[in-house]
């Protein structure tokens, strides 16, 4: 198993799980936004049975206007769609106040501050980078590091020029939303958050996450203009190698397992769980268009596709 980047393991992880506060603090972009053309291929999949088929796009959960309007098969397998399924309907008013609530509870902790939690080298850090970002250090004195984490690095996707409003997922469920499209979560607000968070108290985790995190920040936006090229152009090998992380010798061996373990519990299981949801849309002949983020259509050895495509369904590309 290839050992993955966290900030872009985020790809198959709902961003909703940041601060509303990032929001308001987002520049305006400084990501040179060079024209990409769209390629004849797409990461958009159509999987088939013998009587029912269901629509798989993978999606970029932090975006710019300049991916839209989508392509038109996109667009149109959307619109033939009698449902929407994505990772979790954060249009739902119920279940973006659970998400927050659990948010708060498993990000926030319990007593003492950051700064009895962090290694002095990853507090210093952290507080060189809010100094340079214009951000009170404040802010994350009270979360856990995996929360941190997550919240710096959609953070730097934001300066990227990125944001969440121009999200795939979150410019498909405004559209199902007008038109009256039910919308179906594949996940609950206590999974999504357990995929970031896990099911330890241990901040062990979370301290790797943070020092990757710092790690790879310098990389962001190249990779981001990289990852906007790959989407666009359904390139599969740019994408995997966007992905990938090879330098394994940049980890201890502590690390490399607690970065196997996020890993397994934010792609592995979660994949399949998505492929049993769509086998089940299949199974019950439901026209269901399937949204969920790029990263779990990435990789060969243990993705969406290749789950579907291994129980017998028939898969195309398109």
């Amino acid at each position: 198993m290839k050992k993955l980047r966290f900030y872009r393991t985020l790809l198959g992880a709902c961003l909703t799980c940041c601060m509303a506060w990032l929001v308001a603090c987002s520049e305006s972009s400084l990501l040179p936004e060079a024209p990409v053309d769209w390629g004849d291929k797409h990461f958009l999949w159509k999987v088939s049975d013998e009587n029912s088929s269901v629509w798989l796009l993978g999606s970029i959960h932090v975006a710019n206007a300049s991916f839209y309007p989508l392509p038109t098969v996109i667009d149109s397998a959307f619109t033939a769609a009698n449902e929407l399924a994505v990772e979790i309907n954060t249009s739902d008013a119920y279940t973006s106040s659970e998400l927050q609530w659990l948010i708060n509870r498993r990000g926030m902790l319990i007593e003492g501050t950051l700064w009895d939690v962090l290694p002095t080298t990853l507090w210093y850090s952290l507080d060189s980078l809010c100094t340079a970002w214009n951000l009170p250090v404040s802010t994350f004195e009270s979360m856990r590091p995996w929360l941190v984490a997550s919240t710096i690095s959609t953070y730097a996707y934001m300066r990227a020029g990125l944001k969440t409003e121009y999200g795939i997922d979150n410019v498909l469920m405004g559209e199902a939303t007008k038109i009256g499209k039910p919308i179906i979560s594949l996940e609950t607000a206590e999974e999504q958050v357990e995929a970031l968070a896990g099911s330890s108290e241990s901040d062990s985790a979370g301290i790797c996450m943070l020092k990757s995190v710092f790690r790879e920040l310098p990389g962001v936006k190249p990779m981001m203009s990289n990852l906007i090229k790959a989407w666009k152009t359904g390139d599969d090998e740019l994408l995997n190698r966007l992905l990938a992380e090879d330098h394994v010798e940049d980890y201890t061996p502590s690390e490399v397992l607690l970065m196997e373990e996020f890993e397994q519990r934010l792609l592995v299981n979660r994949n399949i769980k998505m492929a049993d949801s769509v086998a089940s849309f299949l199974r019950d002949d439901r026209n269901v268009f399937v949204v969920v983020g790029v990263a779990h259509l990435a990789f060969e050895a243990y993705n969406v596709i290749e789950n579907l495509r291994n129980r017998g369904f028939i898969v195309e590309r398109y």
